[in-house]
């Protein structure tokens, strides 16, 4: 049945590809200006004819058409802007942003399960009032302003970090704990309400009947039940880490996608928009069917791709 699923989702993906190009293009296309026209550096008119004539750029119904048979052989086309090619770009800068974003990740899933399950075995007490408080401080504030705090306090007032360096274990620190603060904190609630539900079923008071110790019952039966709700969450919560890493990079200098996205939408870099884009969805799409597949292992009861 998982195979099944898999094959289904899988033959789903050109589809949905196809759909998120397509809207892309014509959000790129609505914008005005020209990626040929900078002030600071315009290229020479034999240039611009001659990238206009290879990949129609000034001729959207052929790029349209054109474009996607490059993208199939995993050529993305030179950026309009740069003097690399969007391959190039993606392939130096991805790695990083991949890093920074499933380091975020990784904090958010772990602090946000230990932080909701320690709260619900201890229900109303201090620390489920903390579990609350982190939640709104989480959900409320963006992950740019916790980052340029987090700057401002440890690199520029106390001096631990150092400012606009990458390379090392120490230079992820902060950005990906300002990248995770949200989905840690949505973590922490969802595990908070599943683990309570969970810790009033019957199983429960079986297991501890049957002399398992009160850990046992909880970090192994329980927690495993309730992460289910959390596992669901992973899908869009892997999609707002790996894209807000791009906000939080340019704040914290980082050498990532980040930087490179948002000055091709200022230039309007079609190639470079697309490019991007069309990496980042097909990363999605995977980890979404990676998430969907994980249920049967969490509980074998779930049959994955089952009609109702």
């Amino acid at each position: 049945m998982r195979l099944r699923l898999a094959l289904v989702r899988l033959a789903q993906f050109p589809l949905i590809l196809a759909i998120i190009y397509v809207l892309t293009f014509f959000m790129t296309w609505l914008v005005p200006g020209n990626p040929f026209e900078r002030t600071d550096r315009k290229p020479d008119p034999i240039v611009i004819a001659a990238m206009e004539a290879r990949f129609h750029v000034g001729h959207p119904a052929k790029f349209l058409t054109y474009y996607p048979w490059r993208l199939l052989h995993g050529d993305f086309g030179p950026s309009l802007v740069n003097d690399f090619t969007v391959n190039e770009i993606i392939g130096e800068s991805l790695p990083i942003s991949v890093t920074l974003g499933l380091f975020a990740l990784v904090i958010g899933i772990v602090g946000g399960v230990a932080i909701g399950a320690l709260a619900a075995v201890r229900r109303g007490g201090l620390f489920d009032f903390f579990s609350l408080s982190l939640a709104m401080i989480g959900i409320s504030i963006p992950a740019f302003v916790v980052g340029a705090v987090l700057l401002i306090v440890f690199c520029v007032t106390w001096k631990v970090f150092p400012i606009g360096r990458w390379g090392h274990f120490s230079d992820l620190i902060l950005p990906g704990v300002a990248l995770s603060l949200a989905p840690m904190a949505y973590i922490a609630r969802l595990t908070r309400v599943a683990m309570l539900d969970v810790l009033s079923s019957d199983f429960v008071r079986t297991a501890r009947a049957k002399g398992l110790s009160r850990n046992m019952v909880i970090w192994k039966h329980c927690l495993r039940n309730a992460f289910l709700p959390v596992l669901t969450y992973l899908g869009p919560a892997t999609a707002g880490t790996l894209t807000g890493s791009f906000v939080v990079e340019k704040v914290f200098n980082i050498p990532g996608l980040g930087a490179h996205f948002v000055n091709s939408v200022l230039n309007r870099d079609q190639t470079l928009i697309l490019g991007i884009i069309m990496v980042y969805s097909l990363m999605l799409l995977g980890l979404n069917l990676l998430v969907d597949l994980a249920y049967a292992f969490f509980d074998p009861r779930i049959v994955v791709g089952a009609k109702s």
